[in-house]
């Protein structure tokens, strides 16, 4: 019998910490702030950003909004960067992605400071994850990484397929597996065997962007499965595993819709909440 990893729930939980956590925080007038910056018209880019401020808002931060059109140029993005970077109640700075085609994705991203960085995304975020140094991870990653302790999933000595190496999940989770002493292997668009890569591993975690990839030959019997894919079809949300046809045969698996999006959103606002603290103890520092 497979067990259906329920992301949602987890997700509240988390975020009903954070919430009672920057209640405290409010009471010393000490209130995180997220900035989101939405360029252009995507309509699915707006859905996510709308998500994201209502989280907030309902965790008790202050949301701080900025919304450019399709025509921003690079100054004009990087105009509101470095003023929300400059702003002291602003904790944290989201910029959604993807841009219009006229901007510079990674030289806005790295104009973010790493101590607002809350996406994780900026060159020095990355390298302060590959030293295992504290900073702020990135939010997917990260709520895989709470699922699987939240399910009680052994990582120490786990061995760990991660199939697909993007920069947003594939890499930095190798990382944060690593860190917690997974034996990993990552499979990417150039492995020739990917079920020799799968099979025999106890955690599958899958982050292609390919609708249907994974399937009953590439898991073994009691596997745990992580679909962090979502596709959206004529018949609704699909992820990158044929979930239907693992029924069975995984030991756990996540659904699409409900498992690792909700997740996303709730690493989100820790991260806020993070940043914010560690704000505050830097401010707190006498030289």
């Amino acid at each position: 019998m497979t067990t259906t990893i329920n992301g949602t729930s987890i997700a509240q939980r988390i975020r009903s910490q954070v919430a009672e956590e920057v209640a405290t925080a409010a009471r010393s007038g000490r209130i995180p702030g997220l900035a989101t910056i939405l360029v252009g018209d995507d309509p699915a880019s707006a859905v996510y950003v709308a998500a994201k401020r209502r989280a907030i808002k309902e965790a008790g931060m202050r949301d701080f909004h900025r919304f450019l059109p399709q025509h921003a140029t690079q100054d004009d993005v990087a105009a509101v960067i470095d003023e929300l970077a400059a702003d002291p109640q602003v904790s944290g700075i989201l910029l959604q992605l993807p841009l219009p085609r006229q901007l510079d994705a990674d030289a806005l991203i790295d104009r973010i400071p790493v101590t607002k960085d809350v996406d994780g995304l900026t060159t020095a975020s990355a390298g302060l994850l590959a030293r295992g140094e504290r900073g702020l991870r990135p939010c997917t990653p990260s709520g895989v990484i709470e699922l699987l302790d939240a399910e009680e999933v052994p990582l120490k000595g786990a061995r760990v397929a991660v199939v697909g190496w993007g920069e947003l999940v594939g890499k930095p989770l190798t990382h944060l597996l690593l860190r917690r002493g997974a034996t990993v292997t990552v499979a990417h668009e150039f492995t020739t065997d990917l079920a020799a890569v799968t099979r025999p591993a106890d955690i599958v975690v899958v982050a292609t962007g390919v609708r249907g990839l994974i399937g009953p030959e590439h898991v073994r019997p009691g596997a745990v499965v992580i679909d962090v894919g979502i596709h959206r079809t004529p018949s609704g949300l699909s992820g990158d595993v044929r979930s239907a046809e693992l029924d069975g045969i995984a030991g756990r698996i996540t659904p699409v819709p409900g498992g690792v999006g909700p997740m996303t959103i709730a690493m989100l606002m820790v991260n806020t909440l993070r940043a914010a603290q560690w704000g505050a103890e830097r401010e707190a520092v006498v030289f």
